[in-house]
Formats: C-alpha cells, sequence, structure tokens
C-alpha cells in the first residue's frame, strides 16, 4: 500500500478535499471520492468528506490501496513483429496502443495481444504486465523488447540497468536547435503541482540522461534522434521541455498550437541488446510511420 502525505498550503485554502487531491496526486476524482468514502483518506488524523473545505497547515494522509487483480484476457491481434524466439520478442507497437492493462482499460492492449500470440511470457512482472521490461507512452510509436522467460526478463532488465541497451528515437520538435548535438542531464521526478505529470526537479527523483542530435531543420520546428542513457517515465518529453524544444503534438507537456498529429511525434525507431541466452548484440529499426512521415514532408514544403 502506498503512503502520500501532503500539508495544505495558503493557495489551496478553501477548496474542496476532492478537489485538492485530484490535482495533487495521480488518480480519477471518482476514484479518490472512493478512497474517501472507505476512509483510506484521513485530514489531521480524522476522516473527513470529499465536500471538507481544507485550511492552511492541514495535514492530509492518502492510503492508496492496491489494485485487485485482474483477469487479463488474450486477445488475438495483427502485432507487428520483428524478431521473435524462445526468450525473446521484439515487436513494433503502433501509435495510440497502451502497452499493458490497467484498472478501467483491460481490453485493446499490447499485453493482450501478446498473450494470445506468445502463451508464454515472463510473469516477474505480475499478471497486468507479463513479459513487459520496459514501455514506451501509448501515443509513441516502436520497438519494445518483451521476456518470454524470466531469466531472459532478469537479463533484459540488468542490461537496461546497466544502460548497455540501445535505444534511439526520432521527434519532431518545437523550435529551431542552432547546435548539432547536446546532452541532458537533469533529474526527472513527479510534478507536486500535477502528479500525473513529471518533471524536472531534485526532489523525490532520479537520475535522467538523454543525448540528441539535430537531423534536420525546418521553419520553427527540429527534427532530432534522442538516445536514452536512463528510461525514466516521459523522459524525452520533458527533458527537451525542459530545454525549451516540446515534442510537437504532446498534449502534457507541449503548446496547444501544433502540428496536427494525434499526441507526440516521437517514434521509438532503434533497439539494440545482446540475446540473454547467448549473449550476441542484436539491434532492429523500425521505420517512421507514415503519419510521421508526412508530417516531415509538409514541414519541409513549408520551409
Amino acid at each position: 500500500m502506498e503512503v502520500i502525505t501532503l500539508s495544505m498550503e495558503e493557495s489551496q485554502a478553501g477548496q474542496r478535499l476532492d478537489k485538492v487531491l485530484s490535482s495533487s496526486i495521480e488518480g480519477s476524482r471518482t476514484q479518490i471520492q472512493q478512497w474517501i468514502k472507505d476512509g483510506n483518506v484521513k485530514v489531521n488524523e480524522s476522516k473527513a468528506k470529499g465536500n471538507y473545505k481544507v485550511k492552511v497547515n492541514d495535514t492530509i494522509v492518502i492510503e492508496i490501496p492496491e489494485p485487485e487483480p485482474l483477469d487479463v484476457v488474450p486477445e488475438e491481434m495483427d502485432l507487428d513483429i520483428y524478431y521473435e524466439d524462445e526468450d525473446v520478442l521484439v515487436v513494433n507497437k503502433p501509435r495510440g496502443m497502451v502497452v499493458h492493462p490497467a484498472p478501467g482499460h483491460v481490453s485493446g492492449t499490447l499485453v493482450n495481444g501478446l498473450m494470445a500470440h506468445c502463451k508464454d511470457l515472463s510473469g516477474i512482472n505480475g499478471v497486468m504486465r507479463p513479459g513487459i521490461v520496459h514501455r514506451i507512452d501509448k501515443d509513441t510509436s516502436g520497438l519494445l523488447m518483451v521476456a518470454k522467460n524470466d531469466l531472459a526478463h532478469e537479463s533484459l532488465v540488468s542490461q537496461l540497468v546497466a544502460k548497455t541497451v540501445t535505444r534511439r528515437y526520432k521527434a519532431i520538435v518545437h523550435g529551431e536547435i542552432a547546435h548539432e548535438n547536446g546532452t541532458i542531464d537533469a533529474p526527472i521526478g513527479r510534478d507536486k503541482k500535477d502528479r500525473q505529470s513529471m518533471t524536472v526537479t531534485n526532489e523525490n527523483s532520479r537520475d535522467a540522461v538523454t543525448h540528441f542530435k539535430v537531423l534536420e531543420r525546418f521553419k520553427d520546428f527540429t527534427f532530432v534522434e534522442c538516445q536514452l542513457e536512463t528510461g525514466r517515465t516521459h523522459q524525452i518529453r520533458v527533458h527537451m521541455k525542459y530545454i525549451g524544444f516540446p515534442l510537437a503534438g504532446d498534449p502534457k507537456y507541449g503548446p496547444k498550437k501544433t502540428l496536427d498529429i494525434d499526441g507526440q511525434a516521437l517514434h521509438a525507431g532503434i533497439l539494440g541488446f545482446d540475446h540473454p541466452r547467448t549473449g550476441e548484440y542484436k539491434e532492429f529499426e523500425a521505420p517512421l510511420p507514415k503519419e510521421f512521415s508526412d508530417l516531415l514532408d509538409l514541414l519541409a514544403k513549408r520551409s
């Protein structure tokens, strides 16, 4: 069970408890109201109602219960598989597909499709994320490695920790980057003002390093390749915003006036790792999706 403690500030005084929590922690307002009803939220060590008006220096403790186990049902899908053997599978995930199920979203995910295709996936990450070693966001397309047994899972995770996995992404960002390449070394943690977003911060954060190089410049936009040294949540999206060049189309970290694309212009194009059993280095490359290529063509014509 996760426990979160908040201290109310002057700017929050007078607001409803459920409203304050929905803007401070990850979770829907309906879910938060249920936690309050179930007694999982206490204000100054006492139970409170959702319509309680918070006061300055109120101490709020939220006990977030463990999610109930869900039955993940295999679903037949036309997966774009780049490589597969008895230990590992590499799949090209399309834009718009969620990687693994979550409460309220238990079907149509990559895991549902993998379970129908493989029948055998590593169980280390539990019933909700079988075989999943790393993930990419719903609206990011590209390559993922999947572990088909625990030996493969442990090996691939160790390689991620050791920073030996090759992960290179293509992205379109707002603005014209003047220099040819750079490295962003800035820790990432959850945004205290918006618990569903990440930000560069020194508080409760983890080291994060992204290398980038310019591939092509356009009027008001730049086409870049980013290489991950670490793999934090939303890392490229947060880092590029941090240096003043947010991803085009990014609904969370980018400007509202952007290119006509449904979600951030980000593609995990190159993935390389040492095979868990043989030790042989394997590298795969997935071409840009048509929607992404069309945007580059449009930018070239505008420029």
